[in-house]
């Protein structure tokens, strides 16, 4: 099959096996060209396929030389159909692992069960004994209440009153107003259903209960404060509020786990493209504004950069793990400095369709966009003919 990208939206309908295994590739390449993360040695990944999940389990497993098990969904591929990008990511990853003598197992389910939590736990029995790290990555845009049994849909909305503000097709280079309507309470309960933290802490305590929790073991999810720009969207919208949740739910687990000097942990990143970010109105359009500046100051992070940062600088620093007045772990640090953000402002106020290549990174946004899905990736011939049935062999499916 000659696949090329289709794309709906904010999505891509389509990926491409070789290209993502090169985007994987590269990410281990950087990893490797970098001093050694005196880490974990067993780490469990909860969404560990894309974004900050894939890019953890790579600076676990060759830069602290780590074993690993990465949950995930199934989405397998077929002769007439392409897999997931996270499908082909997780595939490079376990045949790199594989090759460098690392132990790594999936297991593909759906992260909001109780039953892909007790195969997990199996396996972790059964594979690794414990673990010592587990992060928490799933972003997901619905859920089943596992109260009600309800399935709920988290939304991107403001709180309150309308927000308008400018946007950019980022397909097209078009900067067009947009104005969105405020979410309901209803939706703003669901959204922190979804994407708050309690999933994550339903599956400590079944990681606790099962045994499988080392003594001193960490664990970490990730969150988003942002610049003021996006505000009203982000951290003062829907999304915000699951995330108000998720941090406090970093203080509960931490009093549960330091127990067995064990510690939990919410680590605030910077704006970075991925699949989640691509979906938020005004987000697309900032990050190409912020990317320009950044790679002026010489300040850009990308995914793994930001995760060798944060194990490496935060997390496992031989001083101790720095965290702010709210006991968060920040790495938005740069994205965030006095200098970036007047100078994202100023571009801001100024960008509009004429001007947005010359005073942003559109160009460099759309590509790491499509690279999510393994496309634009220098080296990977796109004309040659791939299968996309790609197997996992260590990928243990979840029955449900």
């Amino acid at each position: 099959m000659i696949i090329k990208p289709r794309t709906r939206g904010f999505i891509c309908t389509t990926s491409h096996p070789a290209g993502c295994a090169r985007h994987v590739e590269q990410q281990i390449e950087y990893v490797k060209s970098q001093p050694a993360v005196e880490g974990p040695k067993n780490v469990l990944v909860i969404g560990a396929s894309t974004g900050y999940g894939l890019s953890s389990r790579i600076v676990a497993a060759f830069g602290a030389g780590a074993n690993t098990i990465g949950v995930y969904r199934p989405s397998a591929g077929s002769e007439k159909r392409t897999a997931s990008a996270g499908w082909y990511n997780s595939a490079a990853f376990e045949a790199a692992a594989e090759e460098a003598g690392l132990v790594s197992y999936s297991v593909t389910g759906d992260a909001f069960t109780e039953e892909t939590k007790q195969k997990t736990i199996e396996v972790i029995r059964e594979k690794l004994g414990q673990v010592d790290l587990v992060v928490y990555s799933v972003a997901a845009p619905r859920r089943q209440d596992p109260v009600t049994g309800e399935m709920v849909n988290s939304v991107l909305k403001p709180i309150g009153e309308p927000y308008t503000n400018k946007t950019v097709n980022f397909h097209t280079g078009e900067v067009t107003p947009i104005t969105i309507e405020p979410a309901t309470e209803e939706e703003v309960q669901h959204t922190v259903t979804v994407m708050g933290g309690d999933d994550w802490q339903l599956w400590i305590h079944a990681l606790k209960e099962g045994g499988v929790l080392a003594e001193n073991a960490v664990t970490i999810a990730y969150s988003y404060i942002g610049s003021d720009i996006t505000q009203a969207i982000y951290r003062e919208g829907s999304i915000g509020q699951a995330k108000d949740h998720l941090e406090a739910t970093a203080h509960t687990l931490n009093d549960t786990l330091s127990e067995n000097g064990g510690r939990a942990y919410v680590a605030v990143s910077k704006a970075l493209v991925t699949q989640s970010s691509s979906a938020i109105p005004v987000v697309p359009l900032y990050v190409s504004a912020l990317y320009k500046v950044m790679k002026e100051k010489g300040l850009h992070e990308g995914t793994i950069e930001q995760m060798y940062r944060l194990f490496a600088d935060r997390l496992y620093h031989a001083e101790g793990t720095t965290v702010d007045e709210k006991g968060r772990i920040r790495i938005d640090d740069w994205e965030l400095q006095a200098d970036v953000q007047e100078e994202v402002r100023r571009i801001w106020n100024e960008i509009s369709t004429e001007n947005i290549n010359e005073l942003s990174d559109l160009e460099g946004y759309r590509k790491e966009f499509f690279q999510l899905f393994g496309f634009e990736m220098d080296g990977v011939n796109y004309e040659a003919d791939v299968n996309p049935d790609v197997k996992i062999p260590q990928a243990i499916a979840v029955s449900e």
